[in-house]
């Protein structure tokens, strides 16, 4: 392990000994060193992804680790409503609890393509699909005092808006816009999910964060000269934020990243959320499509 991970778990987890907690995309970059701090500190975690082989193998590269918790696989590709469908049914059947939800896996500016279920990829998977994952296992949630959800949204939200004409590509392909659409859903997501969880009583907190410029496998598909340009964290820094919101004394709404300038590195801290994310009417009218593509209602 990173001996400076090693010691930012030493100086700031507390046990998580008896918590249930699944990592969507823990099989690498962020979503790995969350898994690998959780485990260390005793939760038993789960990473879902979608190739059983990379899953598998970061799982064994965690254990390898001494961990105090337990790691273990899940399959799920979130291109895909009826993956997500079936992998909640199974976790269900082997989970009694479900104490944090981390709603990280995602793509960022892949060429053109779509989800199984005909949205634009990267609405389609870092919106959509962790929609459909967290209605489906919000029950499990619900039912295990001091659950939350943490979903991972970026400074890229800022400026963004939600153009519900062009969830399916009905417009030309436009990489960045629709990247940054689809992380500001996210963010509205989370406050959405927060408000409504706080007024039936339900218990559930809902938490954003976001990673700021930090190098993992999710920049692949940008411009090898625009990244040489740029000044990255490692990917264990990255992940401190979503540590942070996973584990650390929060309220539904909050939001982490790093404490630098522009929120682009250093250490956790609270950041600033755009005002679009703060549309009441447009939260409402994507919860409803989020409701009515998936046909999954929050209970």
């Amino acid at each position: 392990m990173n001996s400076d991970l090693k010691h930012w778990i030493n100086a700031n987890l507390q046990s998580q000994k008896g918590k249930t907690i699944l990592v969507t995309g823990g099989n690498s970059g962020i979503g790995y060193y969350a898994a690998l701090a959780l485990a260390k500190v005793g939760a038993d975690v789960i990473i879902a992804g979608r190739n059983a082989k990379r899953v598998d193998q970061a799982v064994r590269d965690i254990k390898a680790e001494g961990i105090e918790g337990s790691i273990n696989a899940g399959i799920v590709d979130l291109a895909s409503l009826k993956s997500v469908q079936e992998y909640t049914e199974q976790f269900r059947t082997k989970y009694s609890r479900l104490d944090v939800l981390i709603n990280n896996a995602g793509v960022m500016m892949p060429p053109e393509g779509a989800t199984e279920d005909g949205f634009e990829s990267q609405f389609g998977i870092n919106f959509i699909g962790h929609f459909a994952l967290t209605g489906r296992l919000y029950d499990m949630l619900k039912s295990t005092p001091g659950s939350r959800v943490v979903t991972l949204s970026s400074i890229a939200h800022r400026g963004a808006q939600i153009d519900f004409d062009n969830l399916r590509l009905e417009k030309p392909y436009d990489t960045r816009r629709e990247y940054y659409q689809s992380k500001l859903a996210d963010i509205i997501f989370t406050l959405e999910l927060g408000r409504r969880s706080d007024a039936k009583g339900d218990g559930v907190l809902s938490v954003a964060c976001h990673p700021g410029f930090t190098k993992t496998e999710l920049q692949r598909h940008l411009n090898p000269s625009i990244l040489g340009k740029m000044t990255f964290m490692e990917a264990w820094q990255g992940a401190l934020p979503t540590l942070v919101a996973a584990t650390g004394h929060v309220k539904s709404g909050d939001y982490f990243g790093p404490d630098g300038p522009g929120e682009m590195g250093g250490f956790p801290a609270l950041g600033v959320i755009d005002g679009a994310a703060l549309d009441a009417a447009v939260a409402d009218r994507l919860w409803a499509v989020g409701e009515d593509v998936t046909g999954v209602v929050f209970p």
